[in-house]
């Protein structure tokens, strides 16, 4: 590193130590008044800025390490251990080689296992960058793991970025680790002294990721699984049920609402995304949140990702196969699984858009098409719309036996 570069680092470490004196007192001060948390100000990027309002509220910047979590149970059982394992060595020399210290964590943000050399491993100790620390952002406030987990991309924190001040003479490089699902299972991260700064540190932590990726693609599992997993069936569409196994699942109506957006979404939603298709901009607390998702967990034995809320088990679900029914062209499939509006009693805002979607696409397929069965079976559902029925007119002929039915059908819905 040249000069001049040393001295770029010393001079944004300078500037973020006076933001992080400045802001932070502020950010905690509007969080105890119930204030927002303010201007944001150029020289702190927005998602820090963002995860120091969150942060605030359960960490104090000035705990001096990460509180204390299990790793020895954790680190047996987790997928990670066979990959990591195998790239141990290649982790562990770039590790000391360069001045860093590797961790590894779940997808909680609790550390499993780390290399590196005795100095910074020891430095790393003080502040429990250890097996064990938990580095969630509810646990130790913003820096590169916890935004890793959190928007399940790559991060770097440097300096006064992060929420602690006892981290400010750190920068860390970390990038999440993904299942072959997607779920993001942890995150790697390379962590060393701010005055260490490197431009290839964090490729170098995305090579490793994928290595690890790689690993666990190409990973069987010991012991086949006794057996597969029941099928859950969703049923949105007008009356609603779900079964597993051929068994009913009774859900409450706020759950079977949160059931559908996630098999309408396949790849779902952040828990804030998620949160606003449900309630909108209804005064509903976290908590409440938080326990409904809970509860829809424990009724699918955890077939729903903790980060970003997704089904991880199969779901068949009538208003998806509409949807691909239409995407090939199959209007007969279509309505034969449209047996109604979605979750017509719902008035969760994502749930209204999704059942709006669905009534506009079938209705326009039905008007394009050139077959008067799908006007007339469409009719049956849609007693009121009138084009509906004239078009199932217009292509039937004088001798159909079915125009009766239509006319029938136009007659009632110009009267009302």
């Amino acid at each position: 590193m040249t000069m001049a570069e040393k001295g770029a680092l010393r001079q944004r470490r300078t500037v973020l130590e006076d933001e992080w004196a400045r802001r932070v007192p502020q950010l905690l001060a509007a969080g105890r008044r119930g204030a927002g948390p303010g201007t944001r100000g150029p020289a702190v990027r927005t998602e820090v800025s963002d995860s120091w309002a969150r942060s605030l509220a359960t960490v104090d910047p000035q705990v001096q390490c990460a509180p204390p979590g299990a790793a020895s149970a954790r680190w047996a059982g987790s997928p990670l251990r066979g990959p990591v394992t195998e790239l141990a060595e290649e982790i562990g020399g770039i590790a000391e080689d360069a001045g860093f210290v590797a961790a590894v964590t779940d997808e909680t943000g609790t550390i499993l296992w780390t290399c590196g050399g005795r100095v910074m491993r020891r430095r790393a100790e003080r502040v429990n960058f250890a097996p064990g620390g938990r580095w969630d952002e509810g646990a130790m406030g913003t820096n590169a793991l916890s935004l890793a987990l959190r928007t399940g991309r790559p991060s770097t924190v440097f300096s006064a970025e992060h929420l602690v001040a006892a981290l400010h003479g750190w920068v860390c490089y970390c990038a999440p680790i993904h299942a072959p699902d997607g779920r993001v299972l942890g995150v790697l991260d390379l962590s060393t002294t701010w005055d260490r700064s490197h431009p290839l540190a964090l490729p170098t932590v995305r090579g490793l990721t994928s290595a690890i990726e790689a690993g666990l693609r190409d990973a069987t599992p010991e012991h086949p699984p006794a057996a597969p997993p029941e099928a859950l069936a969703l049923h949105c569409l007008g009356p609603s049920r779900v079964t597993r196994g051929g068994v009913a699942l009774h859900l409450p109506p706020r759950q079977l609402e949160i059931l559908t957006l996630l098999a309408l979404e396949p790849g779902g939603h952040t828990p804030e995304r998620l949160r606003d298709l449900l309630y909108g901009d209804r005064p509903v607390s976290a908590s409440t949140f938080k326990a409904e998702m809970s509860h829809l967990r424990r009724a699918l034995d955890g077939a729903v990702a903790t980060r970003r809320y997704a089904l991880t088990a199969p779901v068949e679900c009538d208003a998806v196969r509409v949807l691909r029914a239409l995407d090939r062209g199959d209007i007969a499939t279509a309505l034969a699984e449209y047996r109604g509006p979605l979750l017509p009693t719902s008035e969760a805002p994502g749930v209204a858009a999704w059942r709006s979607h669905l009534e506009v696409v079938v209705r326009e397929a039905v008007l394009a098409a050139t077959a008067p069965e799908h006007a007339l079976r469409y009719g049956e559902l849609a007693p009121y719309d009138t084009a509906v029925h004239e078009h199932a007119l217009r292509l039937m002929g004088p001798r159909d036996a079915r125009r009766g039915i239509a006319a029938s059908r136009l007659g009632a819905a110009l009267r009302m």
